[in-house]
């Protein structure tokens, strides 16, 4: 796909969830402009104007079940976060046709939006979703962290106590534009079929048909750091945990209950925190660092949670910084592996996979951080930080194994 003008460039990328199976890629660019395209498609099929520059998007890792904007059923749809650099947060919600589907019933989907979330004050820097997709959390450049509860914040006001936060229902958010919103077949008016008649184009435009507007007190928990919230990851194997991760003037790692909203545990690590990643076999989260105060050479280091010890610590040469870091699924293919080739895999990487780091020097690393070589630390301060009551709202057994399966 072809940006098309100068001076524009991608902010951001998502693939759709696992589950759905469409291998929907959302693209964000500073222009203002949201694609979807499917690696099944010949060229992009939605598109939606944002009034402002897309930070970051992030699709919910799991599908939802929503009735459908087409057949009188319901349907699995893919939905999607999008922070711009205004502090707003736009939540999608796709219904996305198979190419036969799509050639059966002569519709393509839709790409509806459904909530506009306004309770920060400038850029949104991090997205992040549970793994259950029932909780998301938004970082901004203000300093805060929200987490939000689905569930609540996609009620209709009518449906709302009168005593309730406000929570308004709005036709427009008086955003310029003068294209109105499709959701036609792939031969209607405002539609351009390509040559295989199934992926189309068509106009999203925030600010048309019924939009909740979502304000500030809807948030269910609001934590507040000392410097713009980049990082933050829902814990894969506790429900209930979440870290966050604070810039230059906060240098902390961060965690939280997501019920109660209590501080479990901050870890100093004098660094600005750039990305989070949970170890999804071991009680171990790796950070990733950028600019250092004071000076160290560290940029990525792991700790064992919850006792909050570092267990590995990775030193970089030179001023190089850790960008942002996403973990890789896959180890090792060792049935094409030549005889010859240097490098050791641990066992661990093969299960597991490896963190690949984007840096200030214009390279993409790869570091296996999870080895075997190591045990975890023990579990005797609890999952939750050592409180009992937090942890028996959970439902947390005291005892378990240092591995989990």
């Amino acid at each position: 796909m072809e940006l098309g003008r100068r001076n524009t460039y991608v902010t951001s990328l998502s693939f759709s969830s696992t589950e759905g199976g469409h291998s929907i890629l959302a693209i964000g660019r500073n222009d203002g402009q949201v694609c979807l395209w499917s690696l099944y498609d010949e060229e992009t099929r939605f598109q939606s104007q944002q009034p402002h520059a897309v930070a970051c998007l992030l699709f919910k890792p799991v599908i939802t079940r929503r009735p459908s904007k087409h057949f009188g059923t319901t349907a699995s749809t893919e939905e999607l976060l999008v922070g711009d650099e205004a502090g707003n947060v736009y939540y999608y919600s796709v219904e996305w046709m198979s190419n036969e589907q799509s050639a059966i019933q002569g519709w393509n989907g839709t790409m509806d939006l459904m909530a506009k979330i306004s309770v920060h004050t400038q850029q949104i820097c991090g997205l992040a979703w549970s793994p259950d997709g029932d909780y998301f959390a938004t970082g901004g450049n203000d300093n805060d962290c929200c987490l939000f509860d689905v569930k609540d914040i996609l009620t209709r006001p009518d449906m709302c106590s009168a005593s309730g936060p406000l929570q308004a229902l709005m036709t427009g958010l008086n955003l310029p534009s003068n294209r109105r919103s499709h959701t036609m077949g792939r031969n209607s008016h405002g539609m351009r079929g390509s040559t295989d008649g199934i992926a189309s184009r068509m106009r999203v435009i925030p600010g048309h048909g019924g939009v909740l507007v979502i304000s500030e007190g809807r948030q269910k928990h609001k934590w507040h750091h000392s410097a713009a919230v980049k990082a933050i990851a829902f814990c894969p194997w506790q429900r209930g945990l979440i870290a966050t991760g604070g810039g230059s003037n906060d240098r902390a790692i961060h965690f939280y209950h997501t019920f109660s909203g209590a501080c479990l545990a901050t870890i100093n690590v004098q660094a600005q925190v750039t990305s989070l990643i949970w170890s999804t076999t071991r009680r171990e989260i790796a950070a990733t660092f950028g600019y250092a105060q004071p000076e160290h050479p560290y940029r990525i280091a792991v700790f064992s949670w919850p006792d909050c010890r570092q267990v590995v610590a990775i030193p970089w040469s030179g001023d190089i910084r850790a960008l942002y870091a996403i973990p890789y699924p896959g180890g090792p293919n060792e049935s094409t592996r030549q005889r010859g080739e240097g490098g050791m895999w641990w066992s661990r990487t093969a299960e597991e996979g490896c963190l690949v780091v984007a840096s200030s020097d214009e390279s993409v690393k790869f570091h296996e951080v999870w080895s075997e070589a190591r045990k975890s630390a023990g579990g005797s301060l609890g999952l939750l930080g050592g409180s009992d009551i937090l942890e028996s709202l959970e439902g947390i057994d005291k005892e378990g194994a240092e591995i989990i399966r």
